[in-house]
């Protein structure tokens, strides 16, 4: 069978990917039957991941259109799987043809394939890079171009932090990141809440134990605490469809079952 032009060579076709995994439950392509399987036993135990999946997806969209209709230009993604269905660049270029778009994962499989995915786009990079080390994603030179002469940037951590743990410093390396963000710039960010769905919070973080990303869920206040710095915009700290839906309607009587909050702060 020949291999889709969007896999990289190479590429263990029997092993589940996570990346792959999230772009199946948004309902895309890029994807195998062993990641069909793995994202299936996931839904056995939380059937409701595929709809959170989308949720987290639209409110990024949702997102970048607004910085992108504010006037926002540069876009640093960092922990961005595969740009699929509705990827940041997708979407900000959409509004502003100019748009540039840093693409970091530090998954070695999802980094080879976006790179093949966006070999076309000369203002998109994707480079391999680890959250917990700041200050390497800031020495990279498609980083400092993107900095370099002081427009502003809009700094996506959507999913990521908390794949984070507490013994990583999550705060500090926010910290240095935002600290290198020019005035105007921006924070996009979306973490998985203990308070949204309690019921399942504890067997969801016992099943990423046996991964090797653990999960760790944070409730408001310390999700809120990845602000400092930052001047949260209205409505403020929320969950996903409760940030600026663009039918109101669609938020439903739970949002908090979509467990993740979300938030876009704005540097001064």
């Amino acid at each position: 069978m020949q291999q889709a032009n969007w896999v990289p060579a190479g590429t263990d076709l029997d092993k589940p990917n996570a990346a792959r995994m999230y772009d199946y439950y948004l309902g895309g392509s890029h994807n195998f039957e062993v990641d069909r399987m793995m994202a299936r036993k996931a839904m056995a135990l939380w059937p409701e991941l595929p709809e959170i999946m989308r949720a987290n997806r639209a409110f990024l969209r949702r997102a970048v259109q607004f910085l992108a209709e504010s006037g926002v230009t540069r876009f640093l993604d960092i922990g961005s799987g595969i740009p699929t269905f509705g990827a940041v660049h997708e979407v900000a270029q959409a509004t502003r043809p100019d748009s540039r778009v840093v693409y970091v994962d530090h998954d070695p499989i999802a980094v080879a394939h976006s790179r093949l995915l966006l070999k076309d786009d000369p203002q998109s990079n994707v480079i391999e890079a680890d959250l917990r080390d700041p200050a390497g994603i800031l020495a990279r030179p498609e980083v400092e171009e993107l900095l370099a002469d002081g427009e502003p940037v809009a700094l996506l951590l959507v999913s990521v932090l908390h794949f984070i743990t507490d013994e990583d410093e999550p705060y500090r390396l926010v910290g240095q990141l935002r600290d290198a963000l020019p005035p105007g710039s921006a924070l996009v960010m979306c973490h998985a809440s203990l308070e949204g769905r309690p019921d399942q919070a504890e067997a969801h973080q016992d099943l990423y134990k046996r991964t090797p990303t653990p999960m760790t869920m944070r409730n408001f206040a310390a999700v809120e605490a990845f602000f400092e710095g930052f001047e949260l915009l209205e409505p403020g700290l929320v969950y996903m469809p409760q940030w600026r839906p663009e039918d109101p309607e669609s938020v439903g009587p739970n949002p908090e079952r979509m467990t993740g909050l979300v938030g876009v702060g704005l540097k001064p």
